[in-house]
């Protein structure tokens, strides 16, 4: 039974299409993050990454953070929520300004990153995130700390995510009528970055495709932060109603051959391995039929041939081609199908890995895996307390603004400069 309250935990909280989970952490005193409590329970108004049941995404809320407290022995008021609904934007800032040849100070930085809080200008869009990233020193990118340094002109790169107003809103809605408190709402590929991704990743360049039920996000980082991302209206969920429909079967059966028999390749002994389905009127005294494996994982590839042919347009339209576009992380729950790697490496021919979420302590085994990075990622960004410029008061100032194209390129040439 959930006992004291404490303030200083960590709360995450991940509202997805078909499963909402939540995660109770605090520091310990060596600085590690050490997991308390998790909870999780179905998605029941949730489509796409978007609230479509209101009432129903609520009581899911509630009975999540409810187990984990119970887990955690303790009440907690306020939580860090993930964003994944498509919508989802990233851009690049720039703000310069003039400083005559002088010593770089505290204050000098001070007063461009308040310039830089009203170079924000989302064109409609709610922005979830706004971080200074790399500084530049007369024309020079990917200075990291200029304090110290002598410039002319001294300017900072500013990493804007933004998404419609409308979806977050109802989102911050559910979690409010649940009666906790909203710390902040993360993007999910930003949370999902930060449980995958060493920091070496981030740096070189690597694209995370994160294969929710509902939503598919491709991301892109270079230079330590999140450069480029495409939202994809299709998920797991789809091959999930495909065996149904192809089986005549009821959905939570065909979730549940998917699980235990299925996979992205396929081999000769498939065509003799033979599974029983449960059919759509088992209990009426038929035996219930059977298919093949094989069967099963032709309705599986056809869906995810289309899946993965439209990540690869996704990564070609963001400028993930030539050398720096080589590493591909595959996280969310679709990343748990048996093969998925393998498989993804062919078609994309690019190396390929499972991200599973890592730097927590006493996380719990079954929420280990690809399925829970973001979860996972939102307690370890909360922990990091990231600088956030629309914190800081508005002044005038001098704003010029990248153009989205070759966005990635640019980043990696910035980093590669800075070294």
């Amino acid at each position: 039974m959930a006992q004291n309250r404490n303030d200083a935990l960590i709360t995450a909280l991940d509202i997805g299409t078909s499963k909402v989970s939540a995660l109770i952490a605090r520091r310990t005193e060596t600085g590690d993050l050490e997991v308390l409590g998790t909870g999780q329970r179905e998605s029941r108004g949730v489509k796409r990454g978007y609230i479509a049941d209101m009432e129903g995404t609520e009581a899911a809320i509630r009975e999540a953070v409810e187990q984990a407290e119970t887990i955690a022995r303790t009440n907690i008021d306020h939580v860090w929520v993930s964003f994944s609904a498509g919508g989802l934007v990233s851009d690049v800032a720039q703000v310069e300004v003039d400083l005559g040849g002088v010593q770089v100070e505290q204050e000098d930085i001070d007063n461009l990153l308040k310039q830089g809080r009203r170079s924000l200008n989302p064109d409609g869009r709610m922005v979830l995130h706004a971080q200074p990233t790399l500084y530049t020193l007369d024309g020079l990118t990917g200075v990291k700390s200029p304090l110290g340094l002598h410039a002319d002109r001294l300017g900072v790169e500013i990493h804007v995510v933004a998404a419609e107003p409308s979806p977050v809103r109802n989102l911050a809605l559910c979690v409010r009528s649940a009666h906790l408190g909203v710390k902040s709402i993360v993007a999910s590929p930003i949370a999902t970055g930060a449980a995958c991704l060493t920091d070496e990743d981030k740096e070189m360049g690597i694209a995370l495709v994160e294969m929710g039920a509902g939503v598919t996000n491709v991301s892109l980082f270079a230079g330590g932060l999140l450069v480029g991302l495409s939202s994809l209206a299709m998920g797991a969920a789809d091959i999930t109603d495909d065996i149904a429909s192809a089986f005549s079967i009821r959905r939570a059966q065909a979730e549940r051959l998917k699980c235990f028999h299925g996979s992205a390749q396929n081999s000769p002994r498939d065509t003799h391995e033979m599974i029983d389905i449960g059919a759509a009127d088992e209990g009426d005294g038929f035996e219930p039929p059977r298919i093949s494996r094989a069967q099963l994982i032709q309705v599986i590839r056809l869906r995810l041939d289309h899946w993965m042919d439209a990540v690869s347009k996704a990564l070609t339209e963001l400028g993930y081609t030539g050398p720096v576009g080589r590493q591909v992380v595959l996280t969310g729950g679709g990343a748990e199908l048996k093969g998925i790697a393998d498989y993804a490496q062919g078609v994309l021919g690019r190396t390929v890995r499972i991200g599973r979420p890592r730097g927590l302590a006493g996380l719990p085994d079954a929420h280990g895996g690809p399925a829970f990075a973001t979860l996972s990622g939102l307690a370890m960004v909360a922990a990091s307390n990231p600088i956030d410029l629309r914190q800081i008061s508005l002044e005038p100032q001098t704003v010029h603004r990248t153009a989205a194209g070759g966005l990635f390129q640019r980043m990696v040439s910035a980093f590669k400069q800075g070294y």
